[in-house]
């Protein structure tokens, strides 16, 4: 005769199978549980490992603590010179204290990306353009400064704030583009002045050392005449100075006065 089965016994070992796959969860190294007991918290996080939660009368809710990259989108900001941009940045945050993530706000990640996106807007609209463009380091630093002091009665650390991109309007970008090129034309003339002026004095001094030593020019005419000697293509009139002449003509005078007479 078969053995009559118990419903009952099958019953109460499917119950007892569903209450220990509630009761034992395992829970990695970075994540803690927030247990509630009939909607009190029940002391200190737990985890990582076992943790046994004693359902229906306990609920654990899991908070992850590796930092979260939040991404900002784009925000149509209106800075202190009246220049509309979109600018959009990149946030780092990890939760510190996962009982107060859970309990002081509904939902922390959220909350930090609404705050984020309004601070950006509103912060930078404090600064002008050339600000925006120049001093990001130091707007990434307030950023970061003033977004974790309002997360921090979360229980949220706000590691990092940087600005990612600024998109400029067209008609800005060329204005900008054609301060750029005046610029650059600035300086070159500075440049090239700079140049003229040291040329005139190297000039002036040689000048000063010619007049004391006349051979000096003479020496430069014959170096001069070096260097254009090398053109083969060229006839060259090259006017000699009137000393050397007459250094010439006086020793011709001299020697026609020692010629003895027929």
């Amino acid at each position: 005769m078969a053995p009559q089965i118990n419903f009952g016994v099958i019953v109460a070992v499917f119950i007892g199978l569903i209450l220990v796959v509630k009761w034992i969860n395992i829970l990695n190294e970075y994540e803690r549980g927030v247990i509630f007991r009939l909607g009190r918290v029940l002391g200190e996080p737990k985890g990582p490992g076992f943790v046994f939660v004693f359902w229906p009368i306990d609920r654990m809710v899991k908070i992850s603590l590796r930092t979260v990259v939040l991404d900002v989108p784009p925000q149509d900001v209106i800075t202190r010179d009246n220049v509309s941009v979109k600018v959009n940045a990149v946030v780092y945050f990890r939760v510190m204290y996962p009982v107060r993530a859970i309990i002081e706000v509904e939902n922390y990640m959220y909350a930090t990306s609404q705050l984020s996106q309004t601070t950006l807007r509103s912060m930078l609209g404090e600064v002008v353009l050339d600000d925006l463009l120049a001093e990001r380091e130091k707007l990434n630093q307030r950023l970061q400064e003033v977004i974790d002091r309002h997360t921090d009665p979360w229980g949220v650390k706000v590691a990092l704030v940087e600005v990612k991109q600024v998109d400029l309007p067209e008609s800005m970008q060329r204005a900008m583009a054609r301060q750029a090129e005046a610029e650059r034309e600035k300086r070159a003339k500075i440049i090239h002045a700079e140049g003229e002026f040291q040329a005139a004095q190297r000039l002036s001094e040689a000048a000063g050392v010619m007049q004391k030593e006349p051979a000096t020019l003479q020496l430069r005419y014959l170096q001069t005449l070096t260097e254009i000697a090398a053109e083969k293509n060229s006839t060259i009139i090259f006017p000699l100075p009137i000393d050397t002449i007459s250094q010439f003509m006086n020793m011709a005078k001299r020697w026609g006065d020692q010629e003895p007479a027929k």
